[in-house]
């Protein structure tokens, strides 16, 4: 993997992130554990708002708090993973492999457990759906030339953000005599902003794609 086809992410420069990315690399730990630990947070996360949807009181809070960790922690895997790669040499011929699936695995159990956790697992399913149809836009995309399209407003990182904002507010829903109204408004939200940003993908390859038709045209001319 080339660092211009990576997502871009602020974090990724950070002391911190660095310091702990150098420390993993020199245990023996490899990028594909790393990518396999994010799929086994993100199923956590999964459960655990799955299973909040018959819970009540504090059960519920804390099932809440383990799906924001687990979803953060996906998060912190995604980000290692690759850190641990490129900048410390332990890429390996299947860490593309590694670097893709998990991704979509991750996205579907988490989103389909917030669907189950508010009744509506088709909702889940749905915004599943709409998660993997922005990641193929992208891979599509690499497919044909036009490499890192990474762009929103629905990616990965701001699925989660969407997705840990609603559990957040959903710990003091009952303040406002709410339950389930964050984690359906953030589905939603997952939904329309995910077809939106495969709209957005799908319009900038058909330009790229144009342009090099166009410049293709350019070149036989001059050769002519």
């Amino acid at each position: 993997m080339k660092n211009g086809d990576r997502r871009p992410l602020a974090s990724r420069d950070t002391s911190w992130a660095r310091t702990i990315s150098q420390r993993l690399a020199r245990t023996s730990i490899t990028p594909n554990q790393v990518s396999q630990l994010s799929m086994v947070l993100a199923t956590i996360a999964g459960l655990a708002l799955w299973i909040s949807h018959g819970a009540e009181g504090i059960g519920r809070v804390l099932l809440l708090v383990v799906a924001v960790l687990g979803m953060q922690g996906r998060l912190l895997c995604n980000l290692f993973d690759g850190m641990i790669a490129i900048e410390s040499g332990k890429a390996s011929p299947t860490g593309a492999l590694w670097n893709e699936v998990p991704d979509r695995v991750s996205d579907a159990v988490i989103l389909v457990g917030a669907g189950l956790a508010i009744g509506s697992p088709a909702l889940g399913w749905a915004a599943a759906a709409m998660a993997i149809l922005t990641a193929y836009a992208r891979a599509f995309a690499d497919s044909l030339g036009h490499r890192g399209d990474f762009g929103g407003p629905m990616a990965k990182p701001q699925r989660m953000a969407v997705l840990t904002a609603a559990c957040i507010i959903a710990v003091f829903a009952p303040m406002w005599d709410w339950r389930d109204e964050p984690l359906w408004l953030a589905l939603w939200v997952v939904i329309l902003g995910g077809a939106l940003t495969a709209l957005l993908r799908g319009r900038r390859l058909h330009r790229h794609l144009r342009q090099q038709v166009a410049r293709g045209s350019d070149e036989n001319k001059d050769t002519a």
